[in-house]
């Protein structure tokens, strides 16, 4: 993620629903606030589109998407109070991953004439594991799909941006989606894959200017969860300040995805400017308990000056990855690209998850727990790299 905007919010909001409580919900939605939906179990994985409704239920999440005024905002908090099906409203919140931030001078060398230096660092190029049979959902700007790194490679796509193909026009989810699941012997230049046999499901979630709404995003994670994805990659969000809460909804999200098998890895955030001595806190979403934070380091293994950090209660980082001049692939004509942020720390993280869920089987909390407990410990503070250095097995 490349220094998210604060942002604010569209005008819609996003309304959870208790567990279980999907039809009660709906009902409730159209009882309490007049509110009419469509489901997303009948808009066959298109992008958030209330098709003449008020709103769009994501059944697989228990959230619903709905536009409101503001008699009908007070009424869903009052009910929201109440014993129902509805749990609590918030707003929509807009999210970016902007232009990326310039490579910082690399303070030691790596050769990369086989590997990139960010798969040498967490191992990948002596893992066994490939990631064949693990399907890995990277929610971003979308994916080069003529690409000749890719040619062959099962890639499955979505776009969740109103009037927007999937088809990448900014560049930074084709980065992404070549680190996380990219090749190891590219026509030219180094390897630059993580889980290189995995399969890609690349779902466009900011637009071609690189911002969107949690609309889109969370209809994203519910396309993941649909098609069986054990991983969802999220190098996206907007900046927090010290202190604010995290989105209830975007937690509760994660806990039920985590319960179908689904975890999310999202970044920190690229707010800090630790060389004048502030570190900012992790962003959102990736400042929810269930949503598992990444930061970044270089290639020294020093934490990257723009890297969030945990600054208070609210928002942790729980590993770090690979993050400053990182080498990957790009939309054509251009075809490869070197960019910082720790957007691109989060796919190498998101990468060796799906070589641990194929080497192990792991699923969810275990996969979490796992990532962790593999992780190589670094001398630095837990609040800047959380457990470690991501390892591959």
């Amino acid at each position: 993620m490349t220094s998210p905007r604060q942002g604010g919010t569209t005008g819609r909001y996003l309304v959870l629903l208790e567990d279980d409580a999907v039809a009660a919900g709906t009902r409730a939605l159209s009882r309490v606030a007049g509110i009419r939906t469509t489901s997303s179990a009948d808009s066959g994985g298109a992008a958030v589109d209330f098709a003449g409704t008020d709103g769009l239920v994501l059944h697989q999440l228990g959230v619903a998407v709905v536009n409101a005024d503001a008699d009908q905002a007070r009424a869903l908090a009052r009910a929201a109070t109440e014993s129902g099906p509805i749990a609590l409203i918030e707003r929509e919140r807009r999210v970016y991953a902007i232009n990326a931030a310039p490579a910082a001078a690399a303070t030691a060398t790596v050769d990369e004439t086989l590997f990139t230096w960010g798969l040498q660092a967490v191992g990948a190029q002596l893992s066994t594991a490939t990631g064949a049979g693990i399907r890995v959902a990277v929610l971003d700007t979308g994916f080069d799909l003529a690409h000749p790194d890719f040619a062959g490679r099962a890639v499955t796509t979505s776009s969740f941006v109103q009037g927007e193909e999937v088809q990448d026009g900014h560049g930074h989810g084709t980065h992404c989606i070549g680190t996380s699941c990219g090749p190891r012997e590219p026509a030219a230049g180094p390897g630059y894959g993580v889980a290189h046999e995995a399969e890609i499901f690349a779902g466009k979630v900011l637009s071609n200017a690189g911002s969107g709404a949690d609309g889109g995003i969370l209809s994203g994670i519910a396309w993941a969860i649909t098609n069986g994805c054990p991983v969802v990659s999220m190098s996206l969000g907007a900046a927090t300040r010290p202190g604010d809460p995290f989105s209830r909804t975007y937690e509760s999200v994660a806990t039920r995805a985590l319960a179908q098998g689904t975890l999310i890895i999202a970044a920190a955030g690229n707010e800090s400017k630790r060389r004048n001595g502030k570190i900012s806190p992790v962003g959102h979403p990736a400042n929810c308990p269930s949503v598992l934070a990444v930061g970044a380091v270089d290639v020294a293994q020093a934490v990257a000056p723009f890297s969030c950090g945990t600054v208070d209660r609210i928002g942790q980082v729980d590993l770090v990855g690979p993050g400053v001049d990182v080498y990957s692939s790009w939309p054509n004509p251009l075809a490869h690209n070197r960019i910082s942020g720790t957007s691109m720390a989060t796919p190498h993280v998101a990468g060796v998850a799906a070589l641990i869920a194929q080497a192990t089987g792991a699923r969810a909390w275990e996969l979490w727990a796992r990532l962790t407990q593999m992780a190589s410990r670094m001398p630095l503070p837990s609040v800047d790299v959380g457990a470690g250095l991501v390892q591959a097995p």
